[in-house]
């Protein structure tokens, strides 16, 4: 497919997903920082990220250029995943008011959001799926499956992503603070790993169809 060929329904659709992945990324974000300020850390709130006014939350590579590529690359017929990210909202553990249990449950807000939005979008698939349209019903399973990639990536518990938050959490504190010291390497271990290595499609792929059935999409 040549980029002449895209039809305004290709283009609005590409619009709508869009519109998603953004929503995904800045509610994943967001959450962070509802559930630290929630348990006594204002960080997020006194810099300004405590809002979903997108322009707060927005990252030129991952918000933007990342996703909006990998759409494009879907749009024009390859088989790629959509994946991004927003700009990290600020978190001061040490404000926290029980900083080693409160970490967990910050670390796990953002995938649960996704998880959630996965479940209101799975529901809305079910509850019309006799008169949902083709491009639509597309969509939809595309926001379920962003949703669960970004909840089940973020657990892989290698820093900085959320799981590493929660082992640093269970861990005791001289055990957890040599572990932190992995997270200046932690994107290099994602990419080599998940990657280059493949385990994405064997450790995190399955888990996401697995979940997807669950909620009766098939991926």
């Amino acid at each position: 497919m040549s980029i002449e060929s895209l039809s305004w329904d290709k283009v609005e659709w590409i619009l709508k997903l869009a519109v998603i992945v953004g929503s995904a990324v800045i509610l994943h974000e967001y959450a962070h920082g509802w559930v630290a300020y929630k348990l006594g850390d204002p960080t997020a709130k006194n810099a300004g990220r405590l809002t979903l006014n997108p322009i707060k939350h927005i990252d030129p590579v991952g918000t933007v250029l990342l996703p909006g590529i990998l759409i494009f690359l879907q749009a024009m017929g390859l088989n790629t995943f959509v994946f991004g990210w927003a700009k990290p909202v600020p978190v001061s553990f040490n404000r926290l008011n029980n900083p080693k249990r409160d970490m967990i449950l910050v670390a796990l807000a953002g995938p649960a959001i996704n998880i959630l939005l996965a479940i209101i979008f799975s529901q809305i698939l079910r509850l019309n799926q006799s008169t949902i349209s083709f491009g639509n019903f597309d969509l939809l399973v595309s926001a379920i499956f962003i949703n669960l990639i970004l909840a089940f990536f973020n657990l892989i518990p290698i820093p900085p992503l959320d799981g590493s938050r929660v082992v640093m959490g269970i861990l005791p504190n001289r055990y957890a603070a040599q572990y932190a010291q992995l997270e200046r390497y932690g994107i290099i271990i994602v990419v080599v790993l998940f990657l280059y290595l493949g385990l994405f499609d064997t450790l995190v792929l399955p888990v996401v169809k697995y979940a997807g059935h669950l909620l009766g999409v098939n991926f």
